[in-house]
């Protein structure tokens, strides 16, 4: 679609209708456009151009769906994130699930773990081990080398493939555009008094007519937590962790540019405190009984990509990327009779895609391949209480000498078929496969190996439609399939799942697909601006895991099964009011609720219709912004509430040491936000959260959050 200038000053944070220079896939500038003549991200007044929902450049209010941005200010500045997954916390309707301090896993549109896709620069970071539910590895991408952030509400697998259920995101790591010609260094100090912790970064950038570069380390100490209210400080919440990353843009010539990028992410000592006797029993929930139950993560990302502008009739322009990603997890524990384990994986994962894209009068087309590859090893020990090997296993958590492979082509061609109503259609093929060789009876330990291959072929139609040209309103509605293939974790997964389970290996399991229907409206005018969208998703063949009723090793055995149906509907919206020209109102939130069919005992011979494993509360937030431009100077007053969470599914009800019987209590806190742009170059930050000192968890957390907490950062360029 065209026309809706920007008629509004943007709100930036909160993912509002803020400003933002647009990036392609792998971290290039906007098509047509070069890095020179692009603009200052920090300039608030431009109008937000996005990517990854259509894969082409397009204005944020012309996507016919509900899409975010967070720009690196907003992450490192404004919210002063401590991980990415607190920063995308900070987006309307996303809730935070966090196992433990160094873990977190966004819920979007109620999914969250493997049913959301993370991309850094275009490039998968889900693999083949991702687990059901709240999982932590979206807790290795730094956020210090966050660009941009874009986050695509509702299913994208038909761009994205498999995985792509609740969303995506997709972090940016390109170097901003408005940078200065020359050596720029920076550094940057963040520490928060309730955490304890101390974040230092260092980094250097370097531009000149035709090479771009940046690069930096990033040191992280965690101390342990001090909730809020009576509870005090949470034992072996802290952690260490050093993070590195590099990027270069290189124009070899001037329509074609070389990109190659670097990531190291190295996690020691995150303890799940929860399953420990560190844990704290919290409104009568139940003390862990392991002695140490700790974690270590590491994951390395190099990959090298390609722009190409002017392939004559076939294209007018290329990207290409190939990647290759390596991710390690190590865990120690220690149980009570002191008989400890160590297990863990490693993913070695290759990438490839291209995308091509091709304008035809009044129809913009997007196509291309892609193909990811995981080689995956995994290791479990066992040792008596006296320090000698009592069985050595022949897999880990998954299996041990493992491939899966994932290939899809995607096309998708957006319409304009008036000046005032746009049509996109889109679709994808899928094939996916998996060859185990060694995969373990959790029993007998006899070895076995299996295989299995599947397919799909998803589509989605949106229409986005402008009741007058160029006006302030623009409504849309659309409908989408996604596919999701089992990956090795549900097919081979032998490891604890939740309180008191043993999940064991799930061969013969089906693809789970998705229908979700969506209706919106936007509206950006001269005082007012804001979206609001309802959305409905059905599942069919939803794997969901159930009680074998067999103990092994004194936890209950669940195993995995395709369910009949899920359904998961919502409301969600934002809205903003510049009630002068320096203060700005606004609010957002999300109403959400589901329902799954599963088997909740043994000896279910039919399934049970009930809430969906931990089903997201209500959320809303309301705030005050008052900026003053020059020098910039930023103050935010907000309210974030979750209401009572006490729709559980049997699942939930017997997570005795995370969820309190009854539900997660609702919670409201009170927060203060500054930022103040000193000189050009030179930014702090000053945040009192939780200023009544609330005590509350997120629903699904085995750690409680902060209490009242002063958060300081400051970041210098030289």
């Amino acid at each position: 679609m065209t026309g809706f200038e920007s008629r509004i000053p943007a709100i930036r944070g909160r993912g509002a209708l803020s400003s933002a220079i647009v990036f392609v896939l792998g971290g290039g500038a906007a098509l047509g456009a070069t890095p020179e003549v692009l603009v200052d991200p920090d300039v608030d007044e431009l109008e937000q151009i996005v990517v990854t929902a259509m894969r082409l450049p397009l204005r944020a209010f012309d996507v016919p769906a509900m899409v975010y941005v967070q720009s690196a200010a907003d992450v490192q500045q404004l919210y002063q994130s401590r991980t990415l997954p607190e920063a995308l916390g900070e987006i309307p309707g996303v809730l935070v699930q966090k196992t433990a301090n160094g873990q977190g896993s966004p819920f979007i549109r109620g999914f969250t773990g493997f049913r959301n896709v993370m991309l850094i620069d275009g490039i998968r970071l889900n693999n083949s081990v991702f687990r059901d539910g709240p999982n932590q590895y979206w807790n290795t991408v730094d956020t210090y080398s966050v660009s941009r952030i874009e986050v695509l509400k509702g299913p994208a697998s038909v761009l994205y493939g498999s995985d792509a259920i609740g969303g995506a995101v997709n972090v940016l790591s390109n170097i901003p555009a408005g940078t200065e010609q020359g050596l720029t260094p920076r550094v940057a100090y963040r520490y928060s008094d309730a955490e304890s912790s101390n974040t230092i970064r260092g980094d250097l950038t370097y531009v000149d007519s035709r090479l771009r570069a940046t690069g930096g380390y990033t040191y992280k100490d965690y101390g342990d937590v001090e909730a809020g209210g009576s509870v005090g400080v949470q034992p072996k919440t802290g952690y260490t962790e050093d993070d590195g990353n590099a990027r270069v843009e290189y124009d070899l010539t001037g329509r074609t540019t070389l990109l190659l990028g670097y990531q190291y992410v190295n996690q020691d000592d995150a303890w799940r405190t929860h399953r420990t006797i560190y844990g704290i029993s919290w409104n009568g929930t139940q003390v862990g009984t392991d002695r140490v139950l700790k974690f270590d993560q590491q994951r390395q990302l190099g990959y090298v990509q390609v722009r190409h502008q002017g392939l004559g009739s076939a294209a007018d322009s290329m990207l290409a990327s190939a990647s290759y990603q390596s991710q390690s997890e190590d865990q120690y524990r220690v149980r009570s009779n002191l008989r400890s384990d160590e297990l863990g994986f490693d993913v070695y994962t290759t990438g490839l895609w291209v995308q091509f894209d091709k304008k035809w009068g009044r129809t913009s087309l997007v196509y291309g391949v892609d193909y990811y590859s995981d080689a995956v090893n995994s290791y479990n020990v066992e040792y008596n209480a006296n320090g000698s090997i009592r069985r050595a296993h022949a897999q880990g958590p998954v299996a041990d000498d493992a491939t899966y492979d994932l290939t899809g082509l995607f096309v998708q061609a957006i319409v304009q078929a008036t000046p005032q109503l746009a049509l996109t259609l889109a679709g994808r093929y899928t094939w996916a496969s998996v060859d185990a060789n060694k995969v373990e009876d959790p029993v007998t330990f006899a070895v076995y190996s299996m295989s299995d291959n599947w397919d799909n072929f998803s589509g989605s139609a949106r229409l986005g439609y402008m009741p007058v040209k160029d006006g302030p309103w623009m409504l849309y509605g659309g409908v989408s399939q996604a596919f999701r293939a089992p990956n090795l974790s549900d097919l081979t997964r032998q490891d604890v799942a939740r309180s008191g389970e043993l999940e064991t290996p799930s061969p013969g399991l089906k693809p789970e697909t998705y229908e979700s229907w969506e209706a919106g409206i936007k509206y950006q005018g001269e005082v007012f601006a804001g979206q609001a969208a309802y959305f409905n998703t059905d599942g069919n063949d939803v794997i969901v895991r159930t009680p074998t009723g067999r103990i092994i090793s004194g936890s209950k055995e669940v195993t995995k099964t395709n369910a009949a149906s899920s359904n998961v509907d919502g409301v969600e919206w934002q809205l903003s009011w510049q009630v002068m020209g320096q203060l700005t109102l606004y609010t957002d939130g999300m109403w959400i609720d589901g329902w799954q069919e599963s088997f909740p005992t043994s000896t279910s011979t039919a399934t049970v219709k009930e809430p969906i494993d931990l089903l997201m509360p209500t959320l809303w937030r309301v705030g005050a912004r008052w900026v003053m431009p020059q020098p910039r100077l930023q103050f935010d007053l907000l309210v974030d509430h979750a209401n009572e969470q006490d729709k559980l599914s049997s699942r939930d009800i017997a997570d005795t040491q995370r969820i309190p019987p009854g539900g997660t209590p609702a919670w409201t806190t009170l927060n203060l936000r500054s930022e103040w742009q000193v000189r050009k170059g030179l930014a702090l930050s000053l945040a009192l959260d939780n200023l009544t000192d609330a005590e509350y968890r997120i629903h699904g957390s085995g750690v409680n959050e902060p209490g009242r907490n002063l958060v300081f950062s400051v970041s210098a360029a030289m």
